[in-house]
């Protein structure tokens, strides 16, 4: 056997490894987000269940591998090294996918994209076998793909979107029409019944989805299957009881069902979903074996059409790498932070991270003029009584997203459809499934109020067309990738492996130092400090980005332009989301004083203007220079310099009072900010009067006085900035020792 192959086998395991990785960071909202957005118990205990039911999941696992052996090919007709080059693009696929992915910012499905790369990477190594065949066609390529499968990855996103939105809408609207916000009271005579409910279907879900392939064929499932009915209701009635029995001992059985759900949902999860992560490169090490055997590499590889069953050693080490995963990756964290942002109580949940679009902005206008026309239809006791119902009031005072009512609403809907789905042959997808019970039930429970509506639905429709683009990525690339290999040999598998390697390695560094800036902005404690360090980086930063405009105007530096431009538009945004992030940070300051909150207001407005008077600076200069229009002029650039000068030292004593909590010179501040606007307005005239007897050159001299303009509003909103900043520092209590010390950490 050629080393070849050994190394192909190595990348293949290293992938694996990643690819496993990827799949839990991506997917872990599947399973946690009920029990993290009801705050039902500790982190820590969340993920201890959850990886038990991972654990388990991969150890009872089914052997899904046949996904990657036969699903979307027929390996019978391909020899062992076409297979290698076929699971070997599969895996670069799918790291050039989530490169480019998480370049672009766009949400992605792991799974989608494993189906379609296998479907992609078939297709070429099949069209490679065609044209060096000269008795085979293209019309024979049909006899090498399995599209039934990929077809089957189509609908199932359709039907999971579709039927999970609807249920999950209408089970949450019945729900909280029955027990209210205020469920308490009402909870304690009917929650046994609810819950047993509730629990019928989760357990329902671990024995039809999660351990049916342990299961299947034993007498007991059989029993069950023959008897559902029975078995169904016997169970409903044991669980009441048992729950009826430990609510006599205030034993909160709400969040005894929602550990539960969690649980079986990581089950299923890790036993039918994750194990595709490790199926590319478990079918290699199996095709590698049959080869090994037969002593040929020109061997068709019909044996990977068996379902050999994954050995135990490979799943107790998926297994562990996923709970490892699961505990370490704080992106999995900012993932399921995504969720829950968009399925939270209350319109602050919503930071206006999501710009909104037509699309979504008719669907709003439409429900409201339906929810104005059944206003109109429905008499008014009913409205008052249904209105009753749907009055939050946080009861559980824990400052959770959401209750747990909906929390179990969530699982116990999402069970109970992928187990019908299930018995139904439906190909409905777990992934999709529990996102979509979400939103539908954010909806039910009017948590997608008229603020926040456009954006939670342009939210959610980002996502879901993410796991469509998704699949058309990943088969585009697969393809590409796949016809590189197979004609490119081993030179072609070198550049490819050191390529996907540079991704894997730059994509981690930027995804840290994403994760950073996200903690810097949205840090739940120390709103005081955290503006403190964000008024004085941003000040630095912006006194900088002003300079080197200037600069890079005056040498005609495009390159330099496009960069500061990429700089400005990154502050804007910071300051953009520290805007619409003021409603949490006010409520966590709401024991501060109202005079404390009013200041805090004005320091995240004043710094949203200055770095928006940025941007207006830097991209006209960009595209100033970027279409070639004449340079400035001498006097123009000279009059610049005089200002950029000005601005400076403005800057530079807003800054330095700042950093040193003394603002003993603000006079001196507003002496030299009047002497600027002076400046400014001397220079705008003689400006105009160039341009009235004809001197100079139009695009050139609007620009000028396009910076003229926005440089005083820039100075202007610095002024102002410092200003209140003096006073929300004095009613935050910032001492200078304090000060000090932070400007040190920040040095």
């Amino acid at each position: 056997m050629s080393a070849f192959y050994t190394v192909v086998l190595a990348v293949l395991a290293i992938l694996a490894v990643s690819g496993l990785y990827v799949g839990v960071t991506n997917d872990a909202v599947n399973f946690l987000n009920a029990a993290i957005g009801s705050k039902v118990a500790k982190m820590r205990t969340i993920l201890m269940v959850a990886s038990v039911g991972i654990i388990i999941g991969v150890l009872t696992s089914s052997g899904m591998m046949e996904v990657a052996r036969s699903g979307m090919f027929n390996p019978g007709l391909f020899t062992f090294h076409e297979i290698m080059i076929l699971y070997v693009s599969v895996m670069f696929a799918n790291v050039i996918l989530l490169d480019i992915y998480n370049s672009l910012g766009l949400p992605t499905s792991t799974t989608v994209a494993l189906v379609f790369s296998l479907l992609g990477a078939a297709i070429s190594v099949s069209l490679f076998k065609i044209a060096a065949d000269p008795t085979l066609h293209l019309s024979n390529l049909g006899g090498f793909i399995n599209t039934t499968r990929a077809m089957g990855v189509i609908s199932a996103i359709l039907l999971s979107v579709l039927i999970a939105f609807v249920f999950g809408t209408l089970i949450m609207w019945l729900s909280r029409l029955l027990f209210s916000f205020r469920y308490i009271a009402l909870f304690r005579k009917l929650g046994a019944l609810w819950c047993g409910a509730s629990f019928t279907a989760i357990a329902y879900f671990a024995v039809f989805k999660a351990l049916k392939g342990i299961l299947a064929g034993t007498a007991m499932y059989n029993w069950i299957s023959e008897n559902l009915a029975v078995s169904l209701l016997a169970c409903w009635v044991f669980c009441t009881i048992v729950l009826a029995f430990m609510q006599l001992f205030r034993i909160n059985i709400l969040r005894i069902n929602i550990l539960s759900g969690t649980f079986a949902l990581a089950l299923a999860f890790a036993g039918n979903d994750l194990v595709n992560f490790i199926g590319v490169p478990i079918a290699g090490l199996d095709a590698y074996k049959i080869a090994s055997e037969a002593g040929s590499t020109s061997i068709l590889m019909e044996g990977l059409n068996e379902n050999l069953p994954a050995q135990f050693i490979w799943m107790l080490l998926s297994g562990v790498i996923m709970v490892v995963t699961l505990w370490t990756s704080t992106k999995s964290m900012n993932v399921s932070q995504t969720e829950i942002s968009l399925a939270g109580q209350g319109d602050d949940m919503i930071s206006g991270e999501q710009d909104s679009n037509v699309f979504s902005r008719s669907i709003v206008r439409a429900s409201l003029a339906i929810s104005n026309f059944f206003d109109h239809i429905t008499p008014k006791s009913v409205q008052e009584f249904v209105g009753k119902r749907f009055e939050y009031e946080d009861v559980e005072k824990n400052g959770a997203p959401y209750d747990k009512i909906r929390a179990v609403v969530n699982l116990t809907t999402a069970a109970l459809l992928i187990s019908v789905g299930t018995s139904f042959k439906l190909p409905l997808s777990t992934t999709y499934v529990c996102f979509m019970v979400a939103m539908g039930s954010s909806l039910a429970d009017k948590a997608w109020g008229r603020e926040s509506a456009v954006h939670r639905i342009t939210g959610v429709m980002t996502v879901v067309m993410g796991w469509f683009v998704t699949g058309i990525g990943a088969f585009i690339i697969a393809i590409f990738v796949g016809l590189l290999l197979i004609w490119g040999g081993k030179i072609a598998f070198a550049v490819v492996t050191v390529a996907c390697a540079y991704m894997l390695i730059k994509s981690n560094i930027k995804s840290s130092k994403k994760e950073d800036d996200k903690m810097e902005i949205a840090a739940e404690d120390g709103t005081v400090d955290n503006i403190l360090g964000e008024v004085c980086h941003m000040m630095k930063v912006t006194t900088q980005i002003y300079d080197r405009t200037l600069v890079a105007v005056f040498k005609e530096d495009r390159r330099a332009l496009k960069e500061l431009v990429r700089e400005s538009n990154e502050m804007y945004d910071k300051c953009h989301k520290i805007k619409y992030s003021l409603m949490p940070a006010l409520r966590k300051m709401k024991g501060s004083g109202l005079e404390l909150s009013l200041y805090y207001i004005q320091v995240v407005d004043y710094l949203n203007e200055m770095a928006k008077s940025l941007v207006h600076i830097t991209r006209p200069a960009f595209d100033h220079i970027d279409n070639n229009h004449k340079g400035m002029s001498e006097q123009q650039t000279e009059d610049l310099k005089h200002i950029n000068d000005d601005v400076a030292e403005i800057y530079g004593n807003i800054n330095r009072m700042i950093n040193a909590n003394d603002f003993r010179d603000i006079d001196t501040v507003l002496t030299m900010r009047d002497e600027l606007f002076e400046r400014i307005a001397v220079t705008t005239k003689s400006e105009l009067k160039r341009i009235n007897v004809g001197e100079g050159n139009t695009t050139a001299s609007m620009f000028y006085l396009t910076v003229l303009s926005e440089t005083k509003a820039m100075v202007l909103q610095a002024r102002n900035l410092l200003k209140a900043q003096r006073y929300f520092l004095e009613h935050a209590g910032v001492q200078k020792s304090w000060v000090a010390m932070n400007r040190t950490q920040m040095q």
